[in-house]
């Protein structure tokens, strides 16, 4: 009876299985190794260049322009956290987008402000929202790399599907042309036509859409330093145009200092 009554010790909790790395730290690595090799071949000058060239008109004109497309895309993402039951009223949105852009262009990775959207506001919206923008820069971008009349035709065929998608599309199609004007910007000094730069900001576009990078750094300067070449300019150009470009899109995030710490968004 005495044994019944005994009370056991309880068991020892099993060993606890090894954690594997931190994915993203596998991104940020990459990243790090695109910069290293661009600056083994081509050298330190185009990333000074690249910091001289970021001129205080240009400065202003990122962070106009990145107002706009940030009120594009809070608006895009209420919208779409409206039909999926997740609601982020339009004022919260654009605080909160604000200060999720700080986050990716200052941190490992470059999505961990969308991340923290999604925690704090629900993952379907911010799901939807970045598929839906990622899918129209897309076909935005691919359209204008077409060659010849054919660029015409995809340009047309996706503004007619952009239209028949909505207000959310449109916004989208707002939001890239909008990345693509601050590229411009940045490629003012090259003296190179838009006719050239537009379908050459496009792939630098596609680029900083790889996760492999450090805040955004990394496969956006490799990708560029490789358009340039191909339409005729130099690595070095495209390199230097490219910090010029990540500079002004970094500033044009630091009014997301402003809301950083905000419990509005």
């Amino acid at each position: 009876m005495s044994q019944l009554l005994e009370t056991r010790a309880p068991a020892a909790p099993p060993p606890e299985a090894p954690t594997r790395p931190d994915r993203r730290w596998f991104g940020v690595a990459g990243g790090v190794l695109v910069l290293a090799a661009l600056v083994w071949t081509l050298g330190t000058g185009p990333f000074l260049t690249g910091l001289r060239d970021t001129r205080p008109w240009a400065v202003l004109v990122a962070l106009v322009v990145t107002a706009a497309t940030t009120a594009c895309c809070a608006l895009r993402w209420s919208l779409v956290a409206d039909r999926v039951d997740d609601p982020v009223p339009v004022r919260r949105a654009f605080v909160a987008y604000y200060r999720s852009q700080l986050i990716n262009a200052t941190l490992p990775g470059g999505v961990a402000g969308d991340l923290h959207r999604g925690v704090r506001h629900g993952w379907r919206g911010v799901l939807w929202e970045r598929g839906i923008g990622q899918l129209v820069q897309v076909a935005l971008v691919g359209a204008v790399l077409l060659p010849g009349d054919w660029r015409w035709i995809g340009l047309a065929s996706v503004g007619l599907a952009v239209l028949a998608g909505g207000t959310v599309t449109m916004l989208s199609a707002l939001s890239t042309a909008g990345h693509l004007l601050v590229f411009l910007v940045a490629a003012a000094g090259t003296g190179l036509p838009l006719t050239t730069l537009i379908p050459i900001g496009a792939l630098v576009l596609l680029g900083s859409a790889i996760p492999l990078n450090v805040a955004g750094w990394g496969p956006r300067e490799g990708v560029a330093a490789w358009a340039f070449t191909m339409f005729g300019s130099s690595a070095a150009t495209g390199l230097a145009v490219s910090i010029t470009f990540g500079v002004l899109a970094l500033v044009a995030t630091l009014p997301g200092l402003l809301v950083l710490g905000s419990s509005r968004g």
